[in-house]
């Protein structure tokens, strides 16, 4: 009776250890900081080389991200339809296969290896790793496969009845301040309603301000002109990777 009484208290301090203790966040954004160049900018390029994106949608894409290097506000939603349409039809198995090759030829040889290395010191100091990124899921979960991250959240694209994609995003582009609540919803799920920090975040553009503002720790990596000068003028911790 004595031994049953001593491993139920046993189970109740470690209930208790596990209801108090917070956790404890680290986000990394993808393109330009995870790795040294912008998926779905080379997508873009490799589909057009394929083949598989008309002119006429090459053009509106280019036009897209002119006005979002000056800053204008942009359709999120809409540019990623265009460039998922080379995939609408496509079975979803067959277009992730192709976009797991893409990541292979393209991405993987980007992938900074300072990124892998400090996601897994925060990892082996207990922290909780997440990629969130404004790219394609397919492209996240091949990263996933090859480097030290478990968790992420990136754009997901609607699958019809059929189990073909379409161009439709599903919810709403993880992009500036969707990644803040992107951010609440993991950390709520996975540690229970405010009970975690997001300790550091590491980001390279100027869109992920509203992330960085929100970090215990804020981490401007490479970043670009708008971002090295907001980061200057908050105190923020600037690495050139």
């Amino acid at each position: 009776m004595e031994g049953l009484i001593l491993i139920e208290q046993d189970e109740h301090r470690q209930l208790s250890l596990q209801q108090t203790q917070r956790g404890r966040l680290v986000v990394f954004d993808f393109d330009g900081t995870s790795i040294s160049a912008n998926s779905p900018v080379k997508l873009v390029k490799y589909l057009t080389i394929k083949g598989m994106l008309g002119p006429t949608y090459v053009a509106r894409i280019i036009a897209w991200a002119v006005a979002y290097a000056l800053h204008i506000p942009q359709n999120e939603a809409w540019v990623r339809g265009l460039v998922f349409s080379a995939f609408e039809g496509w079975k979803k198995e067959k277009a992730d296969a192709f976009l797991r090759d893409f990541y292979d030829e393209e991405i993987e040889p980007l992938f900074r290896p300072v990124a892998d290395q400090m996601m897994k010191a925060h990892m082996a100091k207990g922290d909780t790793v997440v990629v969130i990124s404004a790219t394609f899921e397919p492209i996240i979960l091949r990263a996933m496969e090859k480097h030290a991250f478990k968790n992420q959240v990136s754009v997901c694209m609607v699958v019809d009845q059929k189990g073909c994609y379409t161009r439709q995003v599903d919810g709403t582009p993880v992009e500036g301040e969707e990644k803040v609540r992107c951010v609440e919803r993991f950390g709520n799920q996975m540690f229970g309603e405010g009970n975690w920090d997001l300790v550091c975040a590491y980001a390279d553009h100027y869109s992920d301000i509203p992330l960085l503002e929100m970090a215990q720790h804020p981490i401007a990596v490479s970043p670009g002109p708008a971002l090295a000068r907001e980061a200057k003028k908050r105190g923020w911790e600037i690495l050139d990777w």
